[in-house]
Protein backbone atom coordinates (compact mmCIF):
# COMPACT_ATOMS: atom_id res chain seq x y z
CA UNK A 1 0.00 0.00 0.00
CA UNK A 2 1.50 3.41 -0.98
CA UNK A 3 1.23 6.59 1.27
CA UNK A 4 -1.75 7.58 -0.42
CA UNK A 5 -3.89 4.34 0.69
CA UNK A 6 -2.36 4.14 3.96
CA UNK A 7 -3.38 8.18 4.52
CA UNK A 8 -6.91 7.08 3.15
CA UNK A 9 -7.36 4.15 5.36
CA UNK A 10 -6.09 6.24 9.08
CA UNK A 11 -8.80 9.25 7.57
CA UNK A 12 -11.46 6.75 6.40
CA UNK A 13 -11.47 4.38 9.49
CA UNK A 14 -11.11 7.49 12.19
CA UNK A 15 -13.46 10.22 9.96
CA UNK A 16 -15.72 8.09 7.82
CA UNK A 17 -16.37 4.88 10.31
CA UNK A 18 -19.56 3.39 8.89
CA UNK A 19 -18.09 3.61 5.45
CA UNK A 20 -15.01 1.67 6.76
CA UNK A 21 -16.72 -0.54 8.51
CA UNK A 22 -18.64 -1.69 5.53
CA UNK A 23 -15.39 -2.44 3.25
CA UNK A 24 -14.88 -6.06 2.84
CA UNK A 25 -11.16 -6.36 2.04
CA UNK A 26 -9.86 -3.12 3.48
CA UNK A 27 -6.18 -3.80 2.90
CA UNK A 28 -7.57 -4.49 -0.87
CA UNK A 29 -9.68 -1.28 -1.17
CA UNK A 30 -6.79 1.45 0.24
CA UNK A 31 -4.25 -0.43 -2.16
CA UNK A 32 -6.09 0.19 -5.19
CA UNK A 33 -7.57 3.51 -4.19
CA UNK A 34 -4.03 4.87 -3.04
CA UNK A 35 -2.59 3.33 -6.65
CA UNK A 36 -5.72 5.36 -8.13
CA UNK A 37 -4.94 8.21 -6.38
CA UNK A 38 -1.40 8.30 -6.95
CA UNK A 39 -1.85 7.70 -10.98
CA UNK A 40 -4.54 10.48 -10.90
CA UNK A 41 -2.42 13.07 -9.26
CA UNK A 42 0.83 12.18 -11.45
CA UNK A 43 -1.31 12.85 -14.63
CA UNK A 44 -2.64 15.99 -13.38
CA UNK A 45 0.62 17.10 -12.24
CA UNK A 46 2.39 16.56 -16.10
CA UNK A 47 -0.56 18.33 -17.23
CA UNK A 48 -0.55 21.12 -15.04
CA UNK A 49 3.30 21.36 -15.10
CA UNK A 50 3.06 21.43 -18.95
CA UNK A 51 6.80 22.05 -20.85
CA UNK A 52 9.29 24.01 -19.73
CA UNK A 53 9.98 27.23 -20.89
CA UNK A 54 13.46 27.61 -22.86
CA UNK A 55 16.19 27.87 -21.51
CA UNK A 56 14.97 26.34 -17.94
CA UNK A 57 17.64 25.91 -15.36
CA UNK A 58 17.29 22.57 -12.95
CA UNK A 59 16.18 24.36 -10.15
CA UNK A 60 13.47 26.21 -12.03
CA UNK A 61 12.66 22.57 -13.49
CA UNK A 62 12.47 21.80 -9.97
CA UNK A 63 10.34 23.84 -8.75
CA UNK A 64 8.15 23.99 -11.57
CA UNK A 65 7.40 20.35 -11.05
CA UNK A 66 6.87 20.55 -7.19
CA UNK A 67 4.50 23.27 -7.23
CA UNK A 68 2.29 21.40 -9.70
CA UNK A 69 2.63 18.12 -7.73
CA UNK A 70 1.59 20.08 -4.93
CA UNK A 71 -1.33 21.91 -7.02
CA UNK A 72 -2.97 17.75 -8.37
CA UNK A 73 -2.73 16.92 -4.77
CA UNK A 74 -5.02 19.25 -3.15
CA UNK A 75 -7.32 18.78 -6.19
CA UNK A 76 -7.35 14.78 -6.37
CA UNK A 77 -6.56 14.35 -2.11
CA UNK A 78 -9.90 15.42 -1.00
CA UNK A 79 -11.92 13.85 -4.06
CA UNK A 80 -10.21 10.70 -3.51
CA UNK A 81 -8.51 10.02 -1.04
CA UNK A 82 -9.63 12.27 2.27
CA UNK A 83 -13.50 13.08 1.44
CA UNK A 84 -15.82 14.98 4.15
CA UNK A 85 -16.23 13.22 7.51
CA UNK A 86 -19.42 11.59 8.23
CA UNK A 87 -22.00 13.70 10.25
CA UNK A 88 -21.40 11.88 13.20
CA UNK A 89 -17.95 10.68 13.75
CA UNK A 90 -17.20 10.59 16.93
CA UNK A 91 -13.32 10.69 18.37
CA UNK A 92 -12.63 11.13 21.80
CA UNK A 93 -8.90 10.62 20.91
CA UNK A 94 -5.85 13.38 19.49
CA UNK A 95 -5.55 13.83 16.00
CA UNK A 96 -2.43 13.69 14.43
CA UNK A 97 -2.02 17.40 14.41
CA UNK A 98 -2.34 16.94 18.35
CA UNK A 99 -5.73 18.80 18.71
CA UNK A 100 -8.20 17.67 20.70
CA UNK A 101 -11.50 16.25 19.03
CA UNK A 102 -14.72 15.65 21.27
CA UNK A 103 -18.22 15.04 20.91
CA UNK A 104 -18.12 14.09 17.28
CA UNK A 105 -16.21 17.58 16.26
CA UNK A 106 -15.13 17.73 12.57
CA UNK A 107 -11.46 18.42 11.26
CA UNK A 108 -10.94 22.25 10.71
CA UNK A 109 -12.05 23.23 7.43
CA UNK A 110 -9.12 24.69 5.45
CA UNK A 111 -9.79 27.98 3.62
CA UNK A 112 -7.69 28.32 0.25
CA UNK A 113 -7.36 31.32 0.43
CA UNK A 114 -5.74 31.52 3.70
CA UNK A 115 -1.93 31.37 4.23
CA UNK A 116 -0.36 28.22 5.36
CA UNK A 117 1.15 28.39 9.13
CA UNK A 118 4.65 28.07 6.99
CA UNK A 119 3.51 31.19 5.39
CA UNK A 120 2.27 33.18 8.53
CA UNK A 121 5.50 32.08 10.31
CA UNK A 122 7.72 33.26 7.10
CA UNK A 123 6.39 36.47 7.06
CA UNK A 124 6.92 36.86 10.91
CA UNK A 125 10.06 36.01 10.79
CA UNK A 126 10.27 38.37 7.78
CA UNK A 127 8.97 41.23 9.80
CA UNK A 128 11.33 40.77 12.93
CA UNK A 129 14.42 40.39 10.83
CA UNK A 130 14.83 36.50 11.49
CA UNK A 131 16.00 34.20 8.67
CA UNK A 132 13.51 31.57 7.89
CA UNK A 133 13.63 28.41 9.14
CA UNK A 134 13.73 26.57 5.63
Amino acid sequence: MNGYGAMARRHWERWLPEQYAAIEDPDAFFAALGEEAARQVDDLAAELAGDGPPGEGYLERAGRLASARARAEEIVLPQRVLPAPEALANDEQDDSEGLRVEGGARPPAVDPGHPSWAEVDAEQRERAGQPGSG
